[in-house]
């Protein structure tokens, strides 16, 4: 019945949706376009033009998705962002910018400029051969140029004023970098170097708002201490979720969200959502049969407890499962394509207040 409810209220926001996206844009969608930054969660395949080992061009990734083609998403099918563009009424994806496909007419719905292993911490992103936010921005700029050749600078102006823009960071800076790095962890208390991450979004902000965005959604951390690769590397043999770095997620998360209502008072017009992961996913994972989910403590793929790139998880990854939708994780950091929906669900409802 619980679930029910839910769809009906989906359903109804949808509509909404489409309507006033009909008013507002005399077309199908809400938005005129999707402009996306950030890390592997979001990661559209700009990364298969990088040499970097975090790449998700080959199977089993991408098995579920259209054709069963790997195309950069680590995911077996559509990220949540992708089932967001949908719900809101795209029959395409926005292209990784560094692909053949952002070209011509294909940029009038927007550009994807993320990089799995990027994020806040711009050092990170440079030595895991990622492309840094700061790149990212300078390539969003470039795009702006293309975009007012393909549309004329009136229309590429509208475009940009009324695009959604989305952001997901903060992953990789605490799992690939700050847990595993003694130069950092030995410094700096996770509160520290969450204050300085957050430093290096309220930049990130003011310079995407100066570039004329104003329609901005960020996703918080997910509850990082229940990924397969931390109950692995950092668990101890606990039964559940590593209770420390969820915490040290969840301290994140306030200073983010304070963060974001700060930047609202301070730029005119600016709408500014972060879209709290943490709870809808954490519920996944602590009531898995209440969403049809059977297996939270392993990924899909190979042995699922520490898979995420090549070196673990590829063809010949002995151990993976038959059906992913039976599991909340696809590697041991990323979810699974069922899990997105669940997801985009959460996205969806909070992403109101972006209109």
């Amino acid at each position: 019945m619980a679930l029910h409810s839910k769809t009906m209220t989906l359903l109804l926001v949808v509509s909404a949706f489409v309507f006033l996206g009909s008013v507002v844009y005399a077309q199908d969608t809400l938005v005129p376009a999707i402009i996306t930054f950030g890390d592997s969660a979001v990661d559209v395949g700009n990364n298969d033009y990088l040499p970097t080992l975090f790449k998700a061009n080959y199977p089993p990734y991408g098995r579920d998705f259209v054709n069963h083609k790997a195309t950069g998403r680590f995911c077996n099918g559509k990220l949540a962002t992708d089932i967001t563009a949908e719900t809101l009424g795209f029959k395409t994806y926005a292209p990784a910018y560094l692909s053949p496909e952002a070209s011509g007419k294909n940029l009038l719905i927007g550009a994807n400029f993320a990089s799995a292993a990027s994020g806040y911490d711009e050092k990170a992103a440079y030595l895991n051969h990622a492309i840094t936010l700061t790149q990212q921005l300078a390539y969003f700029k470039e795009y702006k140029s293309k975009l007012a050749k393909v549309a004329g600078s009136k229309k590429a102006d509208s475009i940009i004023e009324g695009a959604l823009y989305l952001l997901s960071a903060g992953n990789s800076d605490f799992l690939q970098n700050y847990y595993v790095n003694p130069l950092i962890n030995k410094v700096y208390t996770p509160d520290q170097y969450g204050s300085y991450l957050v430093s290096s979004f309220k930049s990130f902000v003011k310079t995407l708002y100066g570039m004329g965005a104003r329609r901005l959604g960020v996703t918080s951390l997910p509850p990082l201490g229940c990924l397969p690769a931390a109950r692995t590397i950092f668990g101890y043999h606990e039964n559940g979720c590593v209770s420390n770095i969820n915490t040290d997620a969840q301290q994140f998360n306030k200073k983010i969200n304070a963060a974001a209502k700060s930047l609202q008072k301070q730029l005119p017009g600016l709408k500014l959502v972060i879209f709290d992961i943490f709870k809808p996913l954490y519920d996944v994972i602590q009531s898995p049969s209440k969403y049809d989910f059977k297996e939270v403590r392993k990924g899909c793929c190979g042995s699922g407890l520490v898979e995420t790139t090549s070196l673990l998880c590829n063809p010949k990854s002995p151990g993976t499962c038959s059906n992913a939708t039976q599991y909340v994780f696809w590697d041991s950091v990323h979810p699974s394509q069922a899990a997105n929906q669940v997801l985009a669900d959460a996205l969806i409802l909070q992403g109101f207040a972006l209109l």
